[in-house]
């Protein structure tokens, strides 16, 4: 019994909450779609006849407010501002224009030739910043210009020659980039290993660079130094400090052993014995490493305009095993490192090193690049 008595309290709460005034609720125009929802199925419904009037006009007294306010600006962003409350006032004038009922108890106020008047004066004014700022000349202002007729577009699609000037401001703001090929000014320790491929990998990290730095959407043009243009800027790529170490070695040994299946006794059960072997590991390995240094520098006049250097490792190792004793005591693993051996002495050459230090350095590079000329 005391279950279903506090079921009906709470049934009561939640009711009465769902029927809190429409004049209290946080959001008027919540509170006006709601009424007029409620006088539409319910003309007899006191609460909501008597709300729908009041907070039509809170609406249009709050709004009118703010505009007076936001007109004083000189704020770019009290267009949007003022758009805004003008539209919450039109979707006011829609709700009670959506209800022959509601219709009664209010003479409701369009707003749709103010807001295209609005958005017509902000395309006009964005229109006129960006000439101003294309007639100064230079990237910056060309970027400033760019974003101004994007504006006005944004307000008004196809005002005037809006777009037409986005292009011109487009073309002054591009930034032409030549990007060289990785130049290896390293003094390296390495173990005799060949050189060959190394040149294709420092064109080939160049190309990839030129590639993707295309792929942005940012204002630039990014060539190889093999393409004929005029840049603005020169990016320069120069490995140093490279380091391959001749491989380390150390030797240390383990004992193996299993039991095997030698026969049966007399009863036919099987008879196993134990058979050991001791197995001797040698371990090679080094840990190569290297520097390298992005230099960027206005063409122009040949200042840098940034000079960083990049840090990685790449660590390598090899196993290889030997053995005495009984093969059958060996495990899978033992027999994959027995078997190993005979590659043992194929050590990396330099060319697949540098490949593994460029696939750490080449996203930390691309990453700091797309930062300097991001628009």
């Amino acid at each position: 019994m005391k279950i279903f008595y506090l079921f009906i309290i709470a049934i009561s709460f939640f009711g009465c909450a769902s029927k809190k005034s429409f004049l209290e609720r946080s959001d008027d125009l919540k509170g006006l779609s709601d009424a007029v929802k409620k006088y539409n199925k319910d003309v007899d419904d006191s609460d909501a006849k008597e709300a729908i009037p009041v907070l039509y006009k809170r609406i249009i007294n709050d709004q009118q407010s703010k505009i007076d306010i936001y007109r004083n600006t000189s704020d770019a962003s009290k267009f949007d501002k003022i758009i805004s409350s003008y539209e919450k006032m039109q979707t006011a004038y829609d709700l009670i224009m959506s209800s022959n009922q509601s219709f009664k108890l209010v003479n409701p106020q369009s707003y749709t030739t103010q807001i295209l008047q609005l958005k017509d004066s902000a395309a006009e004014y964005y229109y006129d910043l960006g000439n101003e700022f294309l007639r100064k000349g230079g990237r910056d202002n060309a970027k400033k210009a760019y974003s101004y007729f994007k504006e006005s577009n944004k307000y008004s699609p196809g005002f005037k020659d809006a777009t037409a000037k986005m292009e011109e401001a487009y073309q002054d703001a591009l930034l032409k980039i030549v990007i060289f090929p990785v130049e290896d000014n390293s003094y390296f320790n390495n173990y005799n290993i060949g050189n060959y491929g190394v040149n294709y990998s420092n064109e080939y990290f160049q190309r990839t660079l030129a590639r993707e730095l295309n792929d942005t959407r940012e204002a630039v043009s990014v060539y190889t130094d093999r393409e004929a243009v005029n840049p603005d800027w020169s990016i320069y790529l120069v490995l140093r400090n490279l380091d391959i170490p001749y491989p380390s070695r150390s030797t240390y040994r383990r004992n193996s052993s299993a039991q095997i299946e030698v026969g049966t006794d007399t009863a036919g059960r099987p008879v196993y014995r134990t058979v050991y072997a001791t197995i001797t590991i040698t371990k090679s390995n080094f840990i190569a490493r290297a520097d390298m240094q992005v230099i960027m520098k206005d063409v122009k006049s040949n200042k840098t305009i940034s000079n960083n250097s990049y840090r990685e490792d790449y660590r390598w190792e090899q196993e290889s095993a030997t053995y005495s004793g009984d093969y059958r005591a060996l495990s899978s693993s033992d027999k994959r490192l027995i078997d190993n051996a005979y590659n043992y002495d194929s050590y990396p050459r330099k060319e697949e090193v540098l490949n593994e230090l460029y696939r750490k350095l080449y996203p930390r590079i691309l990453q700091d690049i797309r930062y300097k000329i991001r628009w």
